[in-house]
C-alpha cells in the first residue's frame, strides 16, 4: 500500500511557505492539486514545477459533495500504484472537506497518509481583521451553511464561497438572522501582498463578492442582547434575568403551579389565532407558548431538578424513538401505517411504565378532553360499541335518566346523571371525528359574539338592558345570527 502525501499550500503566496513544504513540493515526482488557482503554484510554474490538477472534476459535477468524492476515489486508485503527493490550498485540516474523507479511507484500511504543514488562512485573517478568536468564533462552509449553526455573538468566518450561487444562498441564510443592511467583510488573500478586505452590506453580498480560494467572509458579532432576538439563546437569557436577582418580583415567584392556569390560557389564545388565520396573531401566541415553557424550565433549572437542556433531550429522544421509519429501518408507506406504529410504540411504553391504561390521559383543565382521551384509549383494546347507533342509544338513555333525576333525584345524582349525558356527547362526537373541546370553544366564542352584538343593539337603542323585554333581545340575536351567514 503506497502513501498519499498531503501538502498545504498555505493561506496567500510563496514567501509565506515553510522552506521544508518548498524542498518536498520541488522534489515531488507525482504532484496532484485540488486547484491550480493558488498563488504558490502561480509562482512555482515559473520555477519549472509540474502537477496535475482537479479543476476539471469542479466542471462536471453539480455538488461539491460530487466533487470531493471523485477526487478521493482518483487520489486512492493512484495510490495504489505509486506514492503521491496531493497538495492543497491553506492548511490541509483546515476546511477541507477532501482530506476529512482521507482521513476516513485511512481509519478503513485503504490507504496511508502523511498530513504534512501549511499555514491556515485563520491566522492572517485573525490579524487582517483585528480580532482575538479568545472571544469566541465559528469557521462555517458556505457551500452547506445552515443558519442554526450561526452563533451571532461570535465572530464568524465563512469559507469556500466559490461562486455567485453559493454567496447568494450564504446571503440568504444569513439575512434570516441579521439585518438586511448588516456590514459584512469579504477578506482577499489575507496576510498576503494582495490582499484586500471590502465592506459591504449584507444584502450586496453576493453582487460584489470577488470570488477565489483565497476568499472569506467575516459575519461580526453582535454582542447587544436586542439585537439578537432571533436566537432563543436571547429567549432563555431573558427569562434567567427576569428570574434573577435583579429580575422582575412577578417572575421570581412564580412556580410551576401558579403558572398552570396561564398554559391553558395561552394555548386556547393560540388555537383562536389559527382559527382567524391571522399569521401575525400566529407568530405572537406561539410566543406566548413558548415563554411558559421557558419559564416552566427555568424554574426547574433554579430549583436544581432539570434544565431546558433536560427537556429538549426528553422531546428529541421521543421523536427519533417514535419514529422509526425515519431514525430507523421500519418502513410505513402512509399516514395511516405511520399512526399505527406511532400507537404500538406507544402502547409499548405505557406497559412499561403504567399499570393502567387510562394513566397519563387525563387533562386536568378539560373535562370534555379527558373524556376523549378515555374514550379513545378503551377503544382501542376493544371496549367499544360496533357502530355509532349503540352510541346515539346510550346517550338516548341517559337522557331519559337524567330527566327523571331532575324530576325525582337530589342536587348530588342530578348532576351525576348529567356527566353521564356530557359523556356519551363526547362519545359521540369521537364516533363522527368530531373535537368536543373545539366544538365548544367554538360555541363559546359563537355566544360571545352573538351577545356582544346585542350589547352594541342594546347600546345604540334604548341604552340598557331593563328597557327591553327577551323577546327584543332575541329579535338582536337573530340578526346576529343572519350577519354570520
Amino acid at each position: 500500500m503506497n502513501e498519499i502525501t498531503i501538502i498545504g499550500l498555505g493561506a496567500s503566496d510563496l514567501d509565506q511557505l515553510p522552506l521544508g513544504i518548498y524542498k518536498k513540493l520541488k522534489a515531488a515526482e507525482y504532484l496532484y492539486v485540488r486547484t491550480d488557482q493558488h498563488p504558490v503554484l502561480e509562482q512555482l510554474k515559473v520555477e519549472g514545477l509540474l502537477w496535475t490538477s482537479f479543476d476539471s472534476v469542479y466542471e462536471k459535477n453539480d455538488r461539491f459533495e460530487g466533487v470531493y468524492e471523485e477526487i478521493v476515489e482518483t487520489l486512492l486508485e493512484l495510490a495504489s500504484e505509486k506514492p503521491v503527493m496531493y497538495a492543497v490550498p491553506g492548511h490541509p485540516l483546515v476546511a477541507e472537506q477532501t482530506v476529512q474523507l482521507l482521513i476516513q479511507a485511512e481509519r478503513k484500511g485503504e490507504v496511508k497518509i502523511r498530513i504534512e504543514g501549511g499555514q491556515s488562512f485563520l491566522d492572517p485573517i485573525f490579524a487582517a481583521l483585528r480580532i482575538d478568536p479568545i472571544e469566541g468564533f465559528q469557521l462555517l462552509d458556505g457551500t452547506s451553511l445552515k443558519r442554526d449553526e450561526i452563533q451571532m455573538n461570535s465572530h464568524v468566518l465563512i469559507g469556500q464561497v466559490y461562486d455567485a450561487f453559493s454567496a447568494s444562498e450564504v446571503k440568504l441564510t444569513l439575512m434570516e438572522k441579521y439585518p438586511d443592511e448588516y456590514e459584512v467583510t469579504i477578506v482577499k488573500a489575507a496576510g498576503s501582498s494582495q490582499e484586500k478586505l471590502t465592506k459591504v452590506p449584507l444584502y450586496e453580498l453576493d453582487r460584489v463578492m470577488e470570488l477565489d480560494n483565497l476568499t472569506t467572509l467575516y459575519v461580526p458579532p453582535l454582542k447587544e442582547q436586542e439585537n439578537r432576538l432571533k436566537e432563543w439563546q436571547t429567549l432563555r437569557q431573558i427569562v434567567a434575568d427576569l428570574r434573577g436577582p435583579n429580575g422582575c418580583p412577578w417572575d421570581k415567584e412564580q412556580t410551576h403551579s401558579t403558572l398552570k392556569k396561564y398554559a391553558v390560557e395561552e394555548v386556547y389564545e393560540l388555537l383562536q389565532a389559527i382559527d382567524e388565520e391571522d399569521d401575525e396573531h400566529i407568530v405572537e401566541e406561539l410566543g406566548d407558548v413558548l415563554l411558559q415553557v421557558f419559564l416552566h424550565a427555568q424554574i426547574g433549572e433554579d430549583s436544581g431538578y432539570f434544565s431546558l437542556e433536560d427537556v429538549l433531550h426528553s422531546i428529541s429522544d421521543k421523536m427519533i424513538r417514535r419514529h422509526p421509519h425515519v431514525f430507523g429501518d421500519v418502513i410505513a408507506n402512509n399516514s395511516e401505517e405511520v399512526l399505527q406504529n406511532w400507537q404500538q410504540i406507544k402502547l409499548e411504553e405505557k406497559t412499561e411504565s403504567s399499570e393502567s391504561l387510562l394513566d397519563g390521559e387525563m387533562r386536568a383543565y378539560s373535562s370534555l378532553l379527558t373524556s376523549f382521551n378515555y374514550q379513545k384509549k378503551v377503544a382501542k383494546v376493544g371496549f367499544d360499541w360496533p357502530d355509532v347507533s349503540g352510541a346515539w342509544e346510550k346517550f338516548e338513555e341517559e337522557l331519559i335518566e337524567w330527566k327523571n333525576e331532575l324530576r325525582d333525584g337530589t342536587k348530588d345524582t342530578q348532576v351525576d346523571e348529567l356527566g353521564d349525558v356530557l359523556f356519551t356527547i363526547v362519545n359521540l362526537a369521537r364516533f363522527y371525528g368530531l373535537s368536543p373541546e373545539q366544538a365548544m370553544m367554538q360555541a363559546n366564542e359563537k355566544f360571545k359574539r352573538r351577545f356582544q352584538y346585542i350589547e352594541s343593539s342594546v347600546k345604540k337603542g334604548r341604552g340598557n338592558f331593563a328597557n327591553y323585554n327577551l323577546e327584543e333581545l332575541d329579535g338582536f340575536w337573530k340578526e346576529a345570527k343572519k350577519l354570520e351567514r
